[in-house]
């Protein structure tokens, strides 16, 4: 495995985060408060996980290589299309951390009612951030390489 595996680790981390949150929203749906605790807990590291694997291919690129992020550039008539979906990708990414992190406080504080009202948001919002990661790699590494 090299450094240019991490893209595809990542957006594996990323998927099977969605994994991990959807079975633990049905969990919950179905009153399984176990079972949903440890799906979300295993979202909780999955993520953990993609952050370090996407820091440090990022920090590689840049202090080693001297390179930026891979751009998109073709097919051009896409590219407002992809940018949006990354911008919107990148900047819930940055919301969501301190939302997950109260999440889990609250639910770990066994202040439920809290959980319940702040996890509304959490989750879908979670949700689109993972399955967006896994959307960005397609975009640019499967549907359209970029050389």
């Amino acid at each position: 495995m090299s450094i240019h595996d991490l893209p595809a680790v990542n957006a594996s981390l990323n998927g099977l985060s969605a994994v991990f949150l959807t079975a633990g929203f049905v969990f919950i749906r179905r009153k399984n408060k176990l079972a949903h605790r440890n799906c979300m807990a295993a979202a909780f590291v999955t993520s953990i996980v993609f952050l370090a694997c996407y820091l440090t291919y990022h920090g590689y690129l840049a202090v080693v290589l001297h390179e930026g992020p891979t751009r998109f550039l073709q097919p051009r008539w896409f590219r407002p299309i992809y940018l949006t979906i990354l911008i919107s990708h990148s900047m819930l990414a940055a919301v969501i951390v301190p939302l997950i992190l109260v999440t889990l406080y609250r639910a770990k504080t066994e202040r439920f009612d809290l959980h319940k009202k702040i996890a509304r948001w959490t989750w879908p919002l979670w949700m689109y951030v993972s399955v967006t990661g896994v959307l960005v790699y397609w975009l640019l590494y499967v549907k359209f390489p970029q050389k």
